[in-house]
């Protein structure tokens, strides 16, 4: 039976932006600058902290949103995990097995 008819919920979605959910451009930090973060933990990333200044510049410019994201990407593209024996799943992620 599919999640979406037995209850569990895992089949239910919801936009994590709602103004262009369909798009990938910088509405996602207009959002937080009008106090319209979806979830509190992306609303924290302007709430006066050290991220506040990246939020505004992000918000003003998709140029600079999409140049930083597509550097991110590659940079996380290069991250070589460790696997097999080499590696570790930790059961508490703030603490070594």
């Amino acid at each position: 039976m599919p999640a979406s008819q037995n209850g569990s919920g895992d089949a239910n979605l919801a936009p994590l932006e709602l103004v262009t959910p369909n798009s990938f451009d910088n509405n996602y930090f207009r959002n937080l600058i009008q106090r319209k973060g979806l979830l509190q933990s992306d609303q924290v990333l302007f709430s006066g902290g050290n991220a506040d200044t990246i939020v505004k510049e992000y918000s003003k410019s998709p140029k600079t949103f999409r140049s930083d994201f597509v550097s991110a990407m590659v940079k996380m593209g290069d991250i070589e995990p460790l696997t097999g024996s080499a590696g570790v799943i930790r059961k508490f992620c703030n603490f070594i097995n």
